[in-house]
């Protein structure tokens, strides 16, 4: 058996046509047919039941293709990787960050590794945190940055930063001058709040449970940035990171009584091969967000 026996073996399964699993991998029929021939005669087994112009697989092939499967994953992930080994001239960084993250923390890192490494495509999946951790479990986001606490076993993570949750007012709000604010108290304002799969609306409403508290909730948004000029025009209050009010003249930043605060990791499927690509980017990340903590501290 060869690579190439079993990539047109598969293809054929998964195709159910020798015509088309030829067209597909870019050979003429007859090579595809002679593939899949030699094949047989070298297993001395019939893979393919050919009957009435169709074409499925034997018990005997449905074997195969188990291993078939692994086999070729196990050459996709080794050409990757050796590919990567050299050097990162080439290369996409695929990740998945919330949106809130998106606008107000990684615009300056995702410029500055695009100038650390040119060569390197970087494309930005901008999911809330909860549908990010679903997607690289099922496979389809090689790696995105989600919120710490109880996480699968399933990812690999390396937490990078913690980040204050703080209460969002407008200024000249009856409460902009508080030094903190009780979630109880909180609660009692009208309220422009994120909908159902943010993580900040689970945060909060998962204290609220805890306190048998029940906030008054006016507007409801996907949208961040709508909640900020909700906010502004006087609408309500809301919850934020602290990172999205500072420098705002605005909104008004009051920590939480006790205060908040959310962990953020970057994560990747345990066990899938990791690109130099994408290791390279969560290095950066480490590296860079540790000058971010150092800088909050000395302030």
């Amino acid at each position: 058996m060869d690579i190439r026996q079993l990539r047109a073996f598969a293809t054929i399964a998964r195709l159910n046509n020798f015509t088309r699993a030829a067209e597909e991998l870019h050979i003429a029929q007859p090579a595809v047919s002679m593939a899949i021939r030699k094949l047989e005669e070298e297993l001395e087994l019939t893979l393919f039941s050919r009957q009435d112009r169709k074409v499925t697989l034997t018990a005997e092939g449905e074997i195969l293709l188990e291993h078939a499967r692994r086999i070729l994953a196990d050459h996709e992930a080794a050409r990757q990787e050796m590919a990567g080994l050299r050097g990162l001239e080439k290369g996409e960084v695929r990740v998945g960050i919330p949106p809130m993250m998106s606008s107000y923390f990684f615009p300056l890192i995702i410029r500055d590794f695009a100038h650390r490494y040119p060569g390197l495509q970087l494309s930005v999946l901008g999911e809330g945190a909860w549908r990010i951790q679903r997607l690289i479990s099922q496979g389809e986001l090689d790696m995105g940055v989600i919120a710490g606490g109880q996480l699968p076993e399933t990812l690999e993570t390396r937490h990078f930063l913690r980040e204050e949750v703080v209460v969002c007012l407008p200024t000249g709000h009856p409460l902009a001058e508080r030094k903190a604010i009780p979630l109880a108290e909180f609660t009692r304002q009208p309220l422009v709040f994120f909908k159902d799969g943010y993580f900040l609306r689970e945060m909060i409403f998962d204290r609220l449970r805890k306190g048998a508290l029940q906030p008054q909730i006016v507007f409801e948004t996907n949208l961040f940035t709508l909640v900020k000029s909700l906010v502004k025009g006087g609408m309500g209050i809301s919850t934020v990171l602290r990172m999205v009010v500072t420098g705002d003249p605005e909104l008004v930043a009051v920590p939480f009584d006790p205060p908040l605060h959310l962990d953020l990791v970057i994560a990747w499927k345990k066990g899938a091969y990791l690109s130099r690509a994408n290791r390279a980017f969560v290095d950066f990340l480490l590296e860079r967000t540790r000058d971010y903590s150092r800088s909050a501290e000395a302030d």
